[in-house]
């Protein structure tokens, strides 16, 4: 199968990343270091196939920084009730395999998400269907359907946080086109 050749400029956001991972990786940010690692970069996307990743070519900073907050205040929420759960409950705590359709097909969407939800104690990301954009969470303290449908509407509303930052117009529309959620009603 032959691979279709891929811009420069489609990949320059892939190799950026990579050596800003290198260069995180060895705790070395010098311009050797870098440099270097920029020469990994490139030899890894010419000799490996990665598919390109498809950026929205925007980033809404004014979303951004309530969503980091209100993120950095659900990790350290979920860190107290891991906590309670894992003292009080112990073995008792009920865990359960929860699938969550996503809204977009956008594979750095899904990622995105899949990692946001993935940091937050309490739940982590356990398989990945890309055809249908479903994650598969692991999820504790889960006793019956209305804790499943807490979790999807979390793991959804991050989702949408996300599309707001840096999802594609036709995402962001889509999301706005969506009936407002009434608090406690059914996905």
């Amino acid at each position: 199968m032959s691979r279709k050749p891929i811009s420069f400029r489609t990949e320059l956001p892939l190799l950026i990343w990579l050596v800003i991972v290198w260069g995180a990786l060895w705790r070395d940010f010098s311009p050797g270091n870098l440099l270097f690692g920029a020469l990994i970069a490139i030899l890894v996307s010419k000799l490996f196939y990665l598919p390109p990743v498809e950026l929205s070519g925007r980033f809404n900073v004014l979303r951004a920084v309530p969503f980091a907050l209100v993120f950095l205040g659900k990790v350290v929420a979920a860190s107290f009730h891991v906590l309670y759960l894992a003292v009080v409950k112990g073995p008792k705590v009920r865990s359960a395999v929860v699938a969550v359709p996503l809204r977009s097909r956008s594979d750095l969407m899904v990622t995105a998400t899949g990692h946001v939800i993935s940091l937050i104690p309490g739940s982590l990301v356990v398989e990945v269907d890309r055809s249908t954009s479903t994650l598969y969470l692991h999820a504790l303290n889960i006793y019956g359907e209305g804790d499943v449908q807490k979790i999807r509407r979390e793991v959804q509303d991050m989702e949408a946080g996300l599309i707001r930052i840096m999802g594609t117009r036709e995402e962001v529309e889509a999301l706005r086109a969506e009936p407002a959620r009434v608090e406690g009603a059914a996905l």
